[in-house]
């Protein structure tokens, strides 16, 4: 039966058996605010005196006023974009879905648009950026997604003074209601896509809900697959889709799935990043899903459509790992708990620091009657010892990438004797067999 436009019909939305068994996706959070490869916001921040990319841009550009971000976006020009190379590496490094930026807060869109002339195949590059991408991700059978940005353009932009920007900035709340709907329904017509994430809150629930209900429902009547995305925890409305929460997580197992999304360093390639190491990325990963999540990462592109060598080598390495242990990963659903031990990530917003963590710290997925357990730090006397399976009997034990090992189990404590050397350097898995209930 077809959606309506309303939270009671949207409330019906369940989550796709393909969203819950993917659980990593690559992001390609890009466009022409990666030319000056110096961070995120610089459209807007460019423009406000006293910040660095004000200042950056002063001295590389000139003054925004005479050189302004209308002829920073002719600069991109994509030149080496190769989307089937950079495909084959997100696949290899063990992604399961691909999302492509639609349009970020600059307003700009990466595909032909017939609602917004500026857009990346008429300026710029002259190239369909998201068109390019889907036909990457078809080609290998990945679920392919978009991400919108524009609900928060039209202030976004205001916030500036100065710029000689293009019109659709200046029109006002009602009039931009309607073009946000226009815009999002005409990238649902021409992508299908598997997933639509708008950055922020359902559209435009501070004044009304009917666009961003409207959208939603038409998403779920073209692809009755598609999952929908935003940041609104309130249950009536992350009913609608998939709770997506910007670099943080939830203390612990969320009833629903949902979506923590985050960048290897800022959202637009900067020169002064610090990258995630693939190791926290891996550690990342296990948490999340662990609790039910997914975890959709960005890779930052530099304005030619390139990877840099760090986050190359980091694919490489998150690679390897998804490749010893996916099988604890993917298509895993929540143990009864969680995971145990004296660690845990800081619950705050925007807080992702890495985690030190200890050999008695566990997280748990669990397929059938295998609960799958990430030992996230290698034990110097050579065991592992788990308390969570006390109500359970085991009947074997592996350790992936290496094979069986021996354990005993007394009063429900697990004792696993582990070998010398450690298959991986980060977040080793025990394949954890219980006697069936």
């Amino acid at each position: 039966m077809p959606f309506d436009a309303t939270f009671e019909s949207l409330a019906t939305f369940e989550c796709p058996d393909w969203f819950r068994d993917a659980k990593l996706g690559i992001w390609s959070h890009w466009g022409p605010q990666s030319v000056p490869r110096y961070g995120d916001w610089y459209a807007r921040n460019m423009y406000r005196e006293g910040t660095d990319q004000y200042r950056y841009h002063l001295r590389t550009y000139g003054d925004p006023s005479e050189f302004g971000y209308e002829d920073v976006v002719p600069l991109w020009k994509a030149e080496r974009f190769d989307p089937h190379a950079l495909m084959d590496q997100f696949v290899a490094a063990g992604a399961r879905y691909f999302v492509s930026q639609a349009v970020h807060h600059d307003n700009f869109f990466n595909y032909d648009s017939a609602v917004n002339p500026w857009n990346s195949v008429k300026v710029g590059p002259g190239k369909d950026i998201v068109g390019l991408w889907k036909a990457a991700a078809d080609q290998r059978g990945l679920p392919f997604g978009i991400t919108e940005h524009l609900g928060a353009s039209a202030t976004w932009m205001k916030a500036t003074e100065g710029p000689d920007v293009p019109d659709p900035w200046y029109i006002e709340d009602p009039g931009w209601h309607q073009y946000w709907l226009e815009s999002v329904t005409e990238m649902i017509d021409r992508y299908e896509p598997d997933l639509l994430y708008s950055d922020g809150p359902l559209p435009f629930g501070e004044q009304t809900y009917e666009p961003g209900l409207r959208a939603v429902a038409h998403l779920y009547n073209v692809n009755p697959r598609a999952v929908y995305q935003q940041k609104d925890r309130s249950p009536e409305v992350s009913a609608v889709g998939i709770m997506d929460i910007e670099r943080s997580q939830t203390p612990g197992i969320h009833p629903t799935p949902w979506q923590t999304d985050t960048s290897v360093g800022d959202w637009f390639y900067n020169v002064r990043d610090v990258y995630k190491t693939a190791g926290h990325v891996v550690e990342m990963l296990v948490d999340i899903v662990s609790k039910n999540g997914n975890l959709l990462l960005n890779v930052p592109q530099r304005p030619d459509g390139t990877l840099d060598a760090e986050c190359t080598r980091m694919l490489a390495e998150l690679g390897a790992w998804t490749a010893l242990c996916g099988e604890g990963i993917y298509g895993t659903r929540p143990f009864r708990v969680f995971g145990e031990g004296p660690s845990s990530v800081l619950i705050k917003g925007f807080t992702e620091d890495r985690v030190p963590w200890t050999s008695s710290d566990f997280r748990f997925t669990r397929r059938d009657n295998t609960v799958y357990a990430f030992q996230l730090a290698w034990p110097a006397d050579g065991r592992a010892v788990i308390r969570s399976f006390v109500d359970d009997r085991v009947t074997g034990v592996r350790l992936l990438g290496h094979g069986p090992v021996d354990f005993e189990q007394a009063e429900g404590i697990l004792v696993v004797r582990l070998p010398g050397t450690p298959p991986t350097t980060v977040a080793n898995c025990l394949a954890v067999d219980l006697e069936p209930s």
